[in-house]
């Protein structure tokens, strides 16, 4: 299907050629087959989503990018499609992998969303949480009617979170009292709750607490001005003296240690969302190759532009092949830390360079987000960054493979 936005349609319409642009021989370019990998009714369901993704989502999200603000009118309709619980809903880890991937593929930002509520929030309380926790909380959470925000990163301390991590929780007379400062906390501004990683004074265990975000003390800025992800509402969190139950610690976050399994498959989600970036990156591109006219023929026609097309392409669907393979290893119970960061790292260097790639190929028009590219070109940063730096990711692996660590 044709992916071509209207605002191209009538930039078209003005050029002085007239003539007939070529069309893809090859519209799906899924040209490895993978995701006919899928079972049938899970495929059915993924192109299900993949037609609202591309009829909604992806042509609303530039105006709500360029303003930086949250399309809190979609949330339902995304609930309906299941996004809200893919985490619980018994699908595949390939479905689940793929919907991130598909998301990304409309909107970064959403997929960070859908991404985080899944892997960290859903995930965290229904695998740590009580059975108190889970009732107050599930049944919102899947209905994306509430939503919480996953506080671990600190304006001082990023990679070196575990370590360093300076939010302290104090249990005074049945409550715990939780001061710090978190900060690039997705949703932290809109969500219901924050999952905050806090530093236990009494035994100096880092510890999870649900924190509610109308608590006294609880307040949350958004960070603007940002050069991606403009849709997802970071913000910067002060915890001054915030009083919760007792009740509210997590049992099963009662260590850090407890989070390493939720915080791995987070990492290897932003592999999918990076293969989903440069499959967007390749649609925009060939519309674009294929309906711009230069010197009296569509760019597709230029060798140079068919080189670029074909990297694209090649970039995604290596990309997607390596994180059909980790889901592989998840299901078998064989992935671990080592492999989730070599994916993470390996496909955001490889969507850095397609976006690349692609904002070149659209000349001037792709420094602007009218044309979508630039808003991919600043998404792509923050994929590469976030979730663990490339560097950091790439520590991991060299140091699994040297047995030489190498972070300080």
């Amino acid at each position: 299907m044709t992916l071509l936005r209207p605002e191209w349609r009538r930039k078209r319409a003005q050029m002085q050629d007239q003539q007939s642009t070529a069309k893809a021989a090859i519209p799906d370019v899924d040209l490895m087959g993978m995701i006919g990998l899928l079972p049938a009714d899970e495929h059915e369901r993924f192109l299900r989503v993949r037609e609202f993704l591309q009829r909604r989502v992806r042509p609303e999200s530039i105006g709500f990018w360029n303003r930086e603000e949250f399309p809190f009118e979609l949330l339902p309709e995304l609930a309906e499609l299941g996004l809200g619980e893919l985490q619980v809903d018994g699908s595949s880890l390939l479905f689940k992998g793929l919907m991130y991937f598909e998301v990304a593929r409309a909107d970064v930002s959403l997929s960070a969303l859908v991404g985080i509520h899944n892997e960290l929030i859903v995930g965290m309380i229904d695998r740590l949480g009580s059975a108190a926790q889970r009732e107050r909380w599930l049944p919102g959470l899947r209905s994306f009617r509430e939503l919480g925000a996953f506080a671990l990163t600190e304006p001082d301390h990023g990679s070196d979170i575990a370590g360093g991590l300076e939010t302290t929780a104090e249990l005074v007379d049945g409550e715990w009292v939780i001061n710090g400062a978190k900060r690039w906390i997705g949703s932290g501004t809109i969500a219901d709750f924050a999952l905050v990683w806090a530093r236990d004074v009494a035994d100096q265990r880092i510890k999870g607490f649900i924190v509610e975000t109308d608590r006294p003390g609880y307040s949350a800025t958004k960070i603007e001005h940002k050069m991606g992800l403009r849709i997802m509402q970071n913000a910067h969190i002060v915890l001054d003296q915030v009083r919760i139950p007792e009740a509210n610690l997590l049992p099963g976050a009662s260590d850090f240690a407890a989070a390493n399994e939720l915080l791995r498959d987070s990492r290897a989600w932003v592999g999918w969302q990076a293969a989903g970036i440069q499959f967007g990156t390749f649609d925009i591109a060939r519309d674009y190759a294929l309906e711009r006219i230069q010197f009296g023929r569509p760019l597709a026609k230029f060798q140079l532009i068919q080189l670029s097309l074909s990297e694209i392409l090649g970039n995604a669907s290596a990309s997607l092949a390596l994180m059909l393979q980790f889901a592989r290893m998840q299901e078998q119970g064989d992935a671990q830390m080592v492999q989730a960061a070599m994916a993470k790292a390996t496909t955001t260097r490889l969507a850095r360079e397609s976006v690349a790639k692609g904002r070149a190929l659209l000349g001037g028009n792709g420094v602007t987000s009218d044309y979508e590219m630039a808003k991919l070109f600043g998404d792509a940063e923050i994929l590469y960054s976030y979730e663990g730096t490339y560097e950091i990711n790439s520590l991991i692996v060299a140091r699994a493979m040297t047995g030489v660590g190498a972070f300080v």
